[in-house]
């Protein structure tokens, strides 16, 4: 099974397709809320400390959300729920235009992230449902490779709407797009009768949540992919700061440094599977730890960099090398799940980079304040937390995961044969 070289089935490439644009449409979304800030605050007279707990908002119901979007997935089946993860969060895009009070504005974006918060769980197990074993690490890491690309565009097409009919009409055209797709999804993908079937054995099952929390590798995942999100959440959050008031750049000069990065993260995420599969089978803890080690040390080069010049190198690697790591751990991940599991376990693994998402510009803001304005502390608390990274990839059982792996290919055997 996992030596067969086979064709990618037509109902996969449509399914990756899909899912990979609906991911697009996720991170626009998203993105509107962080360039429409100001407009916002001039419109509705809120000051910096409101507009800030508008943008937590969202963070705070989308992790929150991991891991119940993980198990309804896994409940009641990848289909319905992004059906109903995409209307939802296109339904509270459109109303974020239609907001008339602070209070109003955070009710809407906390039911905005519940809905973004069930997609990633049933997209992923999406993806993972339609490949055969063998080719899911590749597209599982290409399809994560969305999330660089929605968030590199989204100012392209948000910024000039907002420029010239304002933010409310952007809002409403974003999410008048998402209700469009959600509809060419449901048609596009609806399941053929064979498929349902096999869908509703799925998510007829029960969760076997025992099974699923006594897991101790899917926590060292967990840790992984927490340590790699609080170098992402950490950098986003703070770089273009640190770049205006530490190294004294121009807004023009951060307009082309800062979008760097995120294309390294991109191609990084779409080689990632066929680097884990080609280079690294049999042996895959290896390259998450390698990379994870190599995020560490550009990490802590940049810390010690002189020049604006070797800062920007310095995160650039450390995006492509953080981003190999990352999407390695998805595409592992897709091998050693049962598609019962599936679901819950990303949502558990997702619920960890979410939570750095959250605590990471809380920690290191506390920092720079506490260190008289100085980003020092707060680049060694990210160094710290890519090690974190390294140390829990590299303590991954490699006997489980040849286990595992044999289990999963053994499984997908006799459900093709049947």
């Amino acid at each position: 099974m996992t030596e067969t070289k086979k064709k990618v089935p037509n109902r996969a490439r449509l399914t990756f397709i899909m899912i990979y644009i609906g991911y697009i449409v996720c991170f626009i979304d998203r993105s509107a809320i962080s360039i429409a800030l100001p407009y916002i605050g001039k419109d509705l007279h809120l000051s910096t400390a409101s507009l800030g707990v508008v943008a937590s908002a969202f963070f705070f119901s989308y992790a929150l959300m991991q891991i119940p979007g993980g198990w309804l997935t896994d409940k009641f089946g990848t289909y319905r729920t992004v059906i109903v993860a995409i209307a939802m969060w296109s339904l509270f895009t459109i109303m974020t235009g239609f907001a008339w009070s602070l209070g109003a504005l955070v009710i809407i974006r906390i039911l905005f992230g519940i809905g973004e918060g069930a997609y990633p769980s049933a997209s992923l197990k999406e993806i993972d449902m339609a490949f055969p074993y063998e080719q899911r690490s590749a597209a599982m890491s290409s399809t994560i490779s969305s999330n660089y690309v929605g968030a590199a565009i989204a100012p392209m097409i948000v910024a000039p709407i907002i420029a010239t009919l304002g933010w409310r009409v952007a809002f409403h055209a974003m999410g008048i797009i998402g209700i469009i797709f959600v509809i060419v999804y449901a048609v596009l993908l609806r399941p053929k009768q064979k498929e349902k079937a096999a869908a509703a054995g799925v998510a007829g099952n029960k969760v076997p949540w025992k099974n699923i929390l006594s897991n101790g590798m899917l926590w060292q995942f967990f840790l992984v992919v927490f340590g790699l999100s609080i170098i992402t959440k950490g950098l986003d959050s703070w770089m273009p700061t640190y770049l205006l008031t530490a190294r004294h750049i121009s807004l023009a000069g951060i307009a082309w440094m800062v979008p760097m990065p995120s294309i390294a993260a991109g191609i990084g995420a779409i080689v990632s599977g066929f680097i884990l599969v080609k280079f690294f089978k049999g042996h895959e803890k290896l390259m998450l730890a390698l990379t994870s080690l190599c995020t560490t040390g550009f990490m802590f080069g940049m810390y010690e960099a002189k020049s604006v010049a070797a800062v920007i190198a310095f995160e650039i690697a450390t995006y492509f090398f953080k981003s190999l790591a990352f999407a390695g751990t998805y595409a592992l991940l897709a091998q050693l799940i049962s598609k019962d599991e599936y679901g819950s376990a990303v949502g558990i693994v997702n619920f960890g980079g979410q939570l750095a998402g959250f605590l990471a510009p809380l920690i290191i803001g506390f920092m720079v304040s506490a260190f008289n304005g100085s980003f020092s502390a707060g680049f060694l608390f990210i160094v710290f937390a890519a090690a974190v990274a390294f140390m829990a990839a590299l303590t991954i059982s490699s006997s489980k995961i040849k286990e595992r792996q044999d289990h999963m290919s053994k499984t997908e055997v006799e459900v093709e044969e049947a």
